[in-house]
C-alpha cells in the first residue's frame, strides 16, 4: 500500500513520463512507415496509368533487351551510348505496352495462342527472322525448327542440366521475341480499330484524285512582307496578350523542364605533355626496328592494339593502320603518325606478308588421356590408322566425337585479345596445311587430329606490330586545369560573376534550354549524371558544384536559370514572347499590305502598287505553292487558287507564311492520270492509317507518364 502511493504521489510526473515513452513509440513507427515510403519511392523508376515502375523490375527489362543485342549482333559487350539506347527502346516499348494493354482490355482486344501460332506457321514476320529458327534453304522461319528445341530445352531440364544451361540464353531469347510480337500485333489490332473509324468512300476518293491532278498556271503577284521594315509597325502589350491567348495551345507543355547556363573546360595535353610522348615513342620505333619478336614491346607499350603474331586480314586492324599495310615494305618500320581523328600517335612494323585462305573447313579428333605420354601414343595411333585409309569419322566416333566437317574464318580468331601458342600453333596449321592433309598437333592439354576439307577465298594477310597510343594529358596539366577552374568557380557563386569571370579565365558561357530529365548527357558530355540530378533537384539561379566529367577530361559548373513547370509557358518566357511578337508582327504586315493593295483587280494594278509578279505553274491543291520571291510554302495560296475558275482574279488577297498575294488563274487542266476509284480508296485508307498511328502521343499525354530514370541511370 506504501508503494501504491508513492505511485499515485508522483502522478503527474509519472503520467507525462508515460505520455511521452507512448509519444515516442508513436513518433518511431510513424518515422519508420515514412522512412519505408520514402525506400519504396528511392526504387520507382517511373509511373505509367498510376502504377509504380520499380527499378528492379525495369532493370530486368533492360538486362533481357541487352542479351536480345548481343546475340542478335554478335557482341559481348555494349558501349555506354549503346546501352542509353537500350534503355530508351525499352522504356518508351514498355509505356507504349502497358497504354495499349489498357486501350485493349477496355475494348476486349486479345492476342490468342491461336494466331501468334498462325503467325508463326506464315514465317513471314521480320522479327522471326532474327531468330535461330530460319531455314538455311528456303531463308525462312521455320516453326519446326522452334518446336524441335523446345522440347529438347524441356527434356534437357529433367535429363541433361549442363545441356540446359546451354540453351538457356536461346530459350529466354526466343520468350522475348514471342512476347514483342504479342506487344506488336496487340498494337497493330488497336491501330486497325481506330484506323477503321475512319471511313474511306468514293467521293473522298474522288476528291483526292481532283486534288493531285487538277494543276493551274497562274500570275502571281506577291507582296513580301520583308517589304515593310519593322520599325514601321507599332505593337503593344495588348497585341502581344491578345495573340498569346489565341495561340496559347501551342504553348502547352506535358512535361517540366529547365534551362541553364555553364561553362565546360576540356582539359587538352600540353605541349610538354606531346614532347614527351614523341620522345617514349621514338624509343619504340627504335626498339620494334631492333628486335625480331616484338610481343613484349607492344604489351609494355600500351598500344591500344593487341599483337597476336600471327597472320591477320586488314580488317583486324584499324582502318588508319590497314590503309597504309600495302604501302609498307617488309621488315621496315614506320616513322611515327598522329591520327587526329581517334587522337593517337602510331608506329608500325610490318614483319610478313603472306596469301592465306580466308576461310577453311576442317575436321578434328581431339585425343586426352591419363598423362601427355598417353595422349600421345593414344594420338600417334589415330594418325598412323587415318594415314592407312581408315576413315575419319568413324574413329571420331569411336573416341565419343562426330568428326564432322566444320568452317572457320579470320574474323573468327583474327580478333582475339590475347593468344596463346597453342592457339597459335592450331591457327598456323589450319592456315597453312593443304586440302586433306593429316596434322597431329601436340597441345599442353592433349594432342589434336586435325584434317583440312577444304580453303577457300585467299587473300592477302600481315603479321604487324602496331603501337596506336592515346594522346593524353598528364597528371600535371590536369591537375593545373583543375586548379585554375576551381579557383574560377570559387569567385562565381552568381550568374553575374560566371558572366564577368568567364573571359578574364579564358572560358566561354554557354546555353541549354529545356533540358528534360529523360536525357542521358548535360550537354552532349559524358559522365554527367550527377549534374543531371543536381539540374533537376535545384532551384533558379544556384550555381553548383564543380563536376568532374566526361571522359576524365571536363570540367564543368552550371548555373539553374529558369524551371519550366508543366502546364502553359507564360508570354513572361522570352521564346513564347519572342514567337507571339513575330506572328503579331506578321498580321500587322499584312493588315497593312491588305490595305495597300485594296481595290486591286489586275496583275498591272498589283504590279504599279510594287508588286513582284512572276509565272507559277502546276499548282495544285494537295501540295504548297513554293514562292520564290518570299521563299516561304504557302498552303493556303494553293487552296486560293483551286477555288479560283480558269481566267478569273482573285476575290481577295491571299494572307500567307512570307506575304501577301494576289493572282489570275491563267489556265487549269487535268494531268493525264485515268481514274482508278479503288486505288485512290485504298490510298486514303493507308493515309488514315498513318493519322491513326498518331493515337499514341494523345494516350501517353492521358497517361500521366512519370519518367524517373534519370535517378539511376
Amino acid at each position: 500500500m506504501a508503494a501504491l502511493g508513492k505511485i499515485r504521489s508522483k502522478g503527474v510526473i509519472l503520467i507525462s513520463i508515460l505520455g511521452f515513452a507512448l509519444f515516442a513509440f508513436i513518433a518511431e513507427e510513424l518515422f519508420r512507415s515514412c522512412e519505408s515510403s520514402r525506400n519504396e519511392s528511392r526504387q520507382q523508376v517511373g509511373e505509367v496509368l498510376g502504377d509504380k515502375v520499380n527499378v528492379q523490375d525495369f532493370q530486368k527489362l533492360v538486362d533481357e533487351y541487352t542479351n536480345v543485342i548481343k546475340m542478335t549482333q554478335g557482341r559481348d559487350n555494349l558501349t555506354d551510348d549503346d546501352l542509353n539506347q537500350v534503355k530508351d527502346v525499352v522504356w518508351n516499348t514498355f509505356v507504349q505496352t502497358e497504354i495499349i494493354s489498357k486501350e485493349a482490355s477496355k475494348l476486349g482486344l486479345q492476342v490468342t495462342d491461336k494466331e501468334l501460332q498462325n503467325i508463326l506457321n506464315a514465317g513471314t514476320n521480320p522479327m522471326l527472322l532474327q531468330t535461330p529458327f530460319v531455314n538455311q534453304q528456303t531463308g525462312r522461319f521455320d516453326a519446326n525448327l522452334l518446336k524441335k528445341f523446345l522440347a529438347e530445352y524441356k527434356q534437357a531440364q529433367t535429363t541433361n542440366p549442363q545441356m540446359a544451361e546451354q540453351y538457356q540464353g536461346i530459350y529466354n531469347f526466343w520468350t522475348f521475341i514471342e512476347k514483342s510480337l504479342r506487344q506488336q500485333v496487340l498494337a497493330q489490332k488497336y491501330q486497325s480499330l481506330l484506323a477503321g473509324c475512319l471511313i474511306s468512300n468514293p467521293v473522298s476518293a474522288k476528291m483526292a484524285y481532283t486534288d493531285e491532278n487538277q494543276e493551274s498556271n497562274i500570275q502571281l503577284a506577291s507582296f513580301a512582307y520583308s517589304s515593310i521594315n519593322d520599325n514601321k509597325v507599332k505593337i503593344s502589350d495588348a497585341d502581344l496578350k491578345a495573340k498569346y491567348e489565341e495561340l496559347k495551345p501551342r504553348f502547352k507543355q506535358y512535361e517540366e523542364t529547365r534551362s541553364i547556363k555553364y561553362v565546360d573546360y576540356q582539359v587538352l595535353p600540353s605541349a610538354s605533355d606531346r614532347a614527351a610522348l614523341n620522345k617514349t615513342v621514338a624509343g619504340y620505333v627504335q626498339s620494334l626496328k631492333e628486335t625480331a619478336d616484338p610481343v613484349e614491346i607492344v604489351r609494355n607499350s600500351g598500344s591500344l592494339v593487341t599483337y597476336l603474331g600471327i597472320p591477320q586480314t586488314k580488317a583486324a586492324f584499324p582502318t588508319d593502320i590497314a590503309a597504309r599495310l600495302d604501302s609498307m615494305a617488309v621488315g621496315s618500320t614506320s616513322a611515327p603518325v598522329e591520327n587526329k581523328l581517334d587522337n593517337t600517335i602510331n608506329v608500325v612494323k610490318l614483319i610478313s606478308k603472306v596469301q592465306l585462305p580466308d576461310s577453311v573447313q576442317f575436321r578434328a579428333i581431339q585425343v586426352g588421356g591419363a598423362t601427355p605420354a598417353d595422349a600421345a601414343k593414344t594420338a600417334d595411333s589415330i594418325f598412323t590408322a587415318l594415314k592407312s585409309g581408315a576413315e575419319f569419322e568413324a574413329i571420331a566416333k569411336k573416341y565419343g566425337q562426330t568428326g564432322e566437317k566444320n568452317w572457320i574464318t579470320s574474323n573468327q580468331y583474327q580478333n582475339a585479345t590475347s593468344m596463346d601458342a597453342d592457339t597459335k600453333s592450331y591457327i598456323e596449321s589450319l592456315n597453312t596445311l593443304p586440302v586433306n592433309e593429316i596434322k597431329n598437333l601436340k597441345l599442353t592439354q592433349g594432342n589434336l587430329i586435325l584434317q583440312i576439307t577444304d580453303r577457300k577465298a585467299m587473300t592477302d594477310k600481315y603479321v604487324a606490330a602496331v603501337i596506336k597510343k592515346p594522346i593524353e594529358f598528364s597528371k600535371n596539366t590536369y591537375s593545373a586545369a583543375f586548379n585554375k577552374f576551381s579557383q574560377f568557380v570559387s569567385e562565381s557563386q552568381t550568374l553575374e560573376a560566371m558572366q564577368k569571370n568567364a573571359s578574364k579565365y579564358g572560358y566561354k558561357v554557354q546555353e541549354r534550354m529545356d533540358i528534360r530529365n529523360s536525357e542521358h548527357y548535360v550537354a552532349g558530355i559524358h559522365g554527367t549524371r550527377e549534374a543531371l540530378k543536381w539540374i533537376f533537384e535545384t532551384d533558379e539561379n544556384k550555381v553548383s558544384q564543380l563536376y568532374e566529367c566526361g571522359d576524365n577530361d571536363h570540367l564543368l559548373v552550371l548555373v539553374m536559370t529558369k524551371i519550366n513547370k508543366k502546364g502553359y509557358r507564360s508570354l513572361d518566357d522570352e521564346n513564347v514572347k519572342n514567337y507571339v511578337k513575330q506572328e503579331v508582327l506578321r498580321d500587322k504586315k499584312a493588315e497593312m499590305l491588305m490595305a495597300k493593295v485594296k481595290g486591286v483587280n489586275s496583275i498591272s494594278a498589283a504590279k504599279a502598287k510594287g508588286a513582284q509578279v512572276s509565272a507559277v505553274n502546276q499548282v495544285t491543291f494537295a501540295a504548297p505553292v513554293f514562292v520564290q520571291s518570299t521563299g516561304m510554302s504557302e498552303p493556303a495560296l494553293s487552296g486560293a487558287v483551286a477555288a479560283t475558275a480558269k481566267g478569273k482574279f482573285s476575290s481577295a488577297a491571299v494572307k500567307g507564311n512570307g506575304g501577301v498575294y494576289l493572282f489570275q488563274v491563267l489556265e487549269k487542266k487535268m494531268r493525264p492520270v485515268k481514274f482508278n476509284a479503288k486505288e485512290y480508296e485504298q490510298r486514303q485508307r493507308q493515309k488514315m492509317m498513318q493519322y491513326a498511328g498518331n493515337f499514341m502521343q494523345e494516350l501517353y499525354i492521358n497517361a500521366n507518364v512519370k519518367d524517373n530514370r534519370y535517378l539511376f541511370f
